[in-house]
C-alpha cells in the first residue's frame, strides 16, 4: 500500500494559491487565462468566423456614398474628400465621425496614416495615448488628428524649400517616414552650370509619442547618378536606380554614423548655419543626418520588372531577372547566398491581358501567394531532405477558377463552310470566371478572393472566402453592383463587413458597404 502524504504534510510552496507576478504575466502573454483579453478576443473571433460561414448568413448592402475624390478605408474607418470626412463602418450602417472644415487646394491633405493606440505602454500625455490620423497637407504640414473627432492634437512644419508628398510605414505603428518629391534642377542652376545632386529628402519619425528621428538627403553623389527613388521598410533604406537595380542599406547604421545632432520637436535649434524652432514655420526640420559617403550595401539586385520582394521562412527574395527572356517568370532565391531554390522559377504561362502577381503571404507562415486570372497557388518554402541549407518550393494548395473549355474548335457557317478556330481563349477572357484580387483577413484566418464573370454584357463579382490553411471554399458572396474591368476597384473584407470602392464614369468614386445578417426564412 502506497503512503500518500496528507495535505498538512505538504511544503508551504505547494499550498500557495497565488502565483508570482512574472508567472502571471507570462501566462497572460501566452493566452493561458480564460479571462485574458487576448484569449477572449481570439475565442470571440473564432465564434464570429463560424457564424459568418453558416449557410443561413448572408451579406446585404446597407449603405452607399459617392465622392469626387479617392475613397480610403482602414480599420473600420472610411475616408472621403481627401480624408476630410470620416465615417465609421463598425455600426449596422456607417455613421459620420467628423467632417473637417473645407480648405483651399493648396492646403488639402495629400496622404495619411492611421495610428492605433499603443497597448504595451502608458504615455504621460493622455492625448498621445489615443488613436490618431497622421495627415500630410499640400503646404508641408504634418498634422496629428484625433481618429474619432478629427481635432488637431499636434502640428509639425516640415520644410519651406522641399515639397513633401507621401507617407509610409518603416515599422508599422512604430516608425514612419515622410518623403519629398524629386528635386529638379532650376533654371538658374542650369544657367549657372550647377548640378543639383539632391534627389529627395526623407523625414523619419517615431509615433506614440511623436518624436523626430531625423531628416536626411538622398544625394546622387553618394548613392549614384542613376538613383530615382527611395523607400524605408523594416529598418532598411532601399534605393532604386533607373538601370532596374536596387540597393539596400541599414538605416540604423546610417543614423548611428551620420546623425550629427539629435533634434527634438518644439525646441530651439542652430544647425547648418540656420536657427529656429524645430517643426515650426518657417524653419521646419533641418537636415541632421549628413550622409557624405556610401554606406555598406546589405543587398543589391538587378531586376526586370516589379522590383524585389524579401520575406519567407527562411529568408528568400522574389524577383524577375533583368532579361527579356525571363519576362513573366518569378525567381525565388535564398537571401543568404542568392541560390535559386529548387522549383524556384514560378511561371504561370498566363495568356492574358493582365499579368499574374506574386507576394509573400501576410500571415506568419512564411508562404508565398502566386495568383493569376485562372489559378491561385499558395506555395511553401521547404528545406530539402537531408540538406537543411537548401530549399525547395512546393505547392501547399491551389485554387482554380471554373472554366468552360467546351467551345468548339471547328465552326460550321450558314453556307456550310467549316472554319477552324486558330486562337485560344485568353486566361482572363470576359466570358470565363476570372480572379481579380486576393487578400487575407488575419482575424478570421480567411483568404478573400474576388472572382468576376460576365453575363448579359455586365460583370458580376463574387467574394469567395477560402480557409487559409487548406484553401477549401467556405462561402461565396455576390456583390450587387456591376464590375466594369475598365475602372479600378478595391474590396475590403473586415470581420462582418465588406467594403467595395469603385471608380465610376466621369471620374467619380463610390463606396458600397455590406453587412452580415441572417438570411430571411422561407417559412410563412
Amino acid at each position: 500500500m502506497c503512503a500518500v502524504p496528507s495535505p498538512c504534510a505538504r511544503s508551504s510552496a505547494c499550498t500557495r494559491t497565488g502565483k508570482n507576478s512574472c508567472a502571471v504575466l507570462t501566462s497572460r502573454s501566452s493566452g493561458s487565462f480564460s479571462n485574458d483579453f487576448g484569449r477572449l478576443l481570439g475565442a470571440n473571433l473564432k465564434i464570429l468566423r463560424n457564424i459568418i460561414l453558416q449557410d443561413d448568413r448572408e451579406f446585404a448592402k446597407v449603405w452607399s456614398k459617392t465622392s469626387k475624390s479617392l475613397i480610403a478605408y482602414e480599420s473600420g474607418r472610411i475616408y472621403f474628400d481627401n480624408y476630410r470626412c470620416c465615417y465609421s463602418s463598425l455600426l449596422p450602417e456607417p455613421e459620420q465621425l467628423y467632417e473637417l472644415p473645407k480648405t483651399p487646394k493648396t492646403e488639402k491633405i495629400e496622404d495619411a496614416l492611421l495610428c492605433q493606440c499603443p497597448l504595451d505602454n502608458v504615455l504621460p500625455n493622455s492625448s498621445e495615448q489615443k488613436s490618431c490620423l497622421l495627415a500630410l497637407t499640400a503646404h508641408n504640414w504634418l498634422h496629428r488628428l484625433s481618429a474619432d473627432t478629427g481635432g488637431t492634437l499636434q502640428r509639425v512644419f516640415l520644410s519651406s524649400h522641399f515639397k513633401f508628398r507621401s507617407l509610409g510605414w518603416d515599422s508599422s505603428q512604430e516608425t514612419f517616414y515622410v518623403k519629398s518629391t524629386q528635386s529638379k534642377q532650376t533654371t538658374l542652376q542650369r544657367q549657372a552650370g550647377v548640378d543639383n545632386n539632391i534627389l529627395m529628402r526623407l523625414a523619419v519619425f517615431q509615433v506614440f509619442p511623436l518624436e523626430l528621428v531625423g531628416m536626411l538627403e538622398i544625394n546622387k553623389k553618394v548613392f549614384g547618378k542613376t538613383a530615382v527613388d527611395v523607400l524605408l521598410s523594416q529598418g532598411v533604406l532601399a534605393v532604386s536606380h533607373s538601370s532596374k537595380h536596387v540597393k539596400l542599406y541599414s538605416f540604423e547604421y546610417i543614423v548611428n554614423k551620420y546623425r550629427i545632432e539629435k533634434l527634438a520637436l518644439g525646441q530651439q535649434c542652430e544647425i547648418n548655419g540656420g536657427k529656429g524652432i524645430v517643426g515650426e514655420a518657417p524653419y521646419g526640420i533641418p537636415v541632421n543626418i549628413h550622409i557624405h559617403e556610401c554606406p555598406p550595401v546589405l543587398f543589391e539586385m538587378s531586376y526586370f520588372e516589379n522590383g524585389v520582394q524579401i520575406g519567407g521562412h527562411p529568408w528568400h527574395y522574389i524577383y524577375t531577372p533583368n532579361h527579356t527572356r525571363h519576362r513573366g517568370t518569378h525567381h525565388i532565391c535564398s537571401i543568404t547566398d542568392g541560390e535559386l531554390a529548387r522549383n524556384g522559377v514560378q511561371d504561370m504561362k498566363c495568356d492574358s491581358l493582365e499579368a499574374d502577381w506574386i507576394f509573400f503571404h501576410p500571415d506568419d507562415s512564411g508562404r508565398i501567394v502566386h495568383a493569376g486570372p485562372s489559378a491561385i497557388n499558395v506555395l511553401k518554402i521547404m528545406a530539402e531532405t537531408g540538406c537543411d541549407w537548401k530549399c525547395e518550393i512546393v505547392t501547399d494548395f491551389s485554387i482554380t477558377a471554373a472554366r468552360d473549355n467546351s467551345a468548339p474548335q471547328v465552326i460550321v457557317t450558314s453556307s456550310g463552310r467549316t472554319v477552324k478556330r486558330r486562337f485560344q481563349l485568353l486566361d482572363d477572357d470576359p466570358a470565363q470566371e476570372t480572379f481579380r484580387m486576393v487578400k487575407y483577413e488575419d482575424e478570421l484566418d480567411l483568404l478573400a478572393v474576388i472572382d468576376v464573370t460576365h453575363a448579359e454584357d455586365e460583370g458580376q463579382a463574387h467574394l469567395r472566402l477560402h480557409d487559409n490553411k487548406t484553401g477549401i471554399l467556405m462561402k461565396r458572396v455576390p456583390l450587387k453592383e456591376p464590375w466594369d474591368v475598365t475602372y479600378s476597384h478595391e474590396v475590403y473584407f473586415d470581420r462582418d463587413t465588406i467594403i467595395h470602392t469603385v471608380q465610376e464614369k466621369n471620374n467619380t468614386f463610390c463606396c458600397h458597404v455590406y453587412k452580415m445578417k441572417r438570411r430571411p426564412s422561407d417559412e410563412p
